[in-house]
């Protein structure tokens, strides 16, 4: 079993000499088709395998490999055809590549999901004995890095409903210093909630402050609820002690804006 530990999402996601544009692609609507741009940074060409990965999200917001889809998730590669399915670039070189869904009219309403993996592929020699060696007794063992993006393709069809609640919410000081806050992210419905959270120290006296930021935050359909936490950025030194703290948890920055859920909590 592979579990991968969640990014934060950006509109470009690099890893190795790789950048990948968009990091998130929703089909819902009368949407059909998208591009998706691949830049190679490197110096030297690379070539780059696409297929299909699937994903659970565990409450800690972990990804897990899976083959066979859990109690309300749906896998979105049958429906989904990709072009081409291996590229190769020149350094500094950049290609397109084609994603394009097919409904069909039997489809059950909800969210379908899989993760598009765009894997490196490196020119290495077998493991073993190296040829050039002079000495015929020594054994020369390669090991080559293989760099991996995935970026999830969500397809919404049918009548779909999302619901979301922030619970126990909670600061634990770390080092004395470092004040962390904790807490749940509750959804019901048939689809994924994804988008921002921002929290906000509101004194007894005077503006709210922004004290937290982390964009691009999943709760996929995989599980009910996460567990999340975020370090506040208290460069101002507040005494956090009083006041109170109000969490939002919204759509994301380039979207129209929707509140998804907010809570907040008296400091004492």
């Amino acid at each position: 079993m592979l579990i991968l530990s969640p990014g934060l999402a950006r509109q470009i996601f690099a890893q190795g000499d790789l950048l990948v544009s968009p990091v998130r692609i929703v089909f819902e609507g009368n949407k059909q088709k998208e591009e998706i741009n691949l830049v190679n940074t490197g110096n030297d060409s690379a070539t780059y395998s696409i297929s299909f990965l699937q994903y659970n999200m565990t409450e800690e917001g972990n990804f897990v490999l899976v083959e066979k889809p859990e109690d309300g998730q749906m896998f979105a590669d049958p429906y989904l055809r990709v072009f081409p399915r291996k590229v190769t670039l020149a350094p500094r070189e950049a290609q397109v590549v084609r994603l394009q869904l097919r409904r069909k009219p039997d489809m059950a309403a909800g969210e379908y999901r899989s993760h598009l993996y765009f894997r490196a592929e490196k020119e290495t020699k077998p493991l073993g004995l190296d040829a050039s060696e002079k000495d015929p007794k020594l054994m020369s063992v390669q090991i080559t890095p293989i760099f991996g993006i995935s970026i999830p393709v969500i397809i919404r069809t049918g009548e779909v409903k999302l619901a979301v609640t922030l619970s126990d919410l909670k600061i634990e000081m770390q080092q004395d210093t470092i004040a962390n806050l904790k807490f749940v992210m509750n959804r019901t419905g048939n689809i994924s909630a994804y988008g921002d959270i921002v929290v906000e120290y509101i004194p007894a006296k005077g503006n709210p402050v922004e004290i937290g930021l982390v964009r691009g935050v999943a709760v996929y359909t995989s599980t009910n609820k996460r567990n999340f936490s975020i370090i506040l950025n208290n460069k101002k030194g507040m005494a956090l002690s009083t006041g109170k703290l109000r969490v939002r948890f919204s759509s994301p920055k380039d979207s129209p804006y929707v509140l998804y859920a907010e809570k907040e909590v008296v400091m004492n």
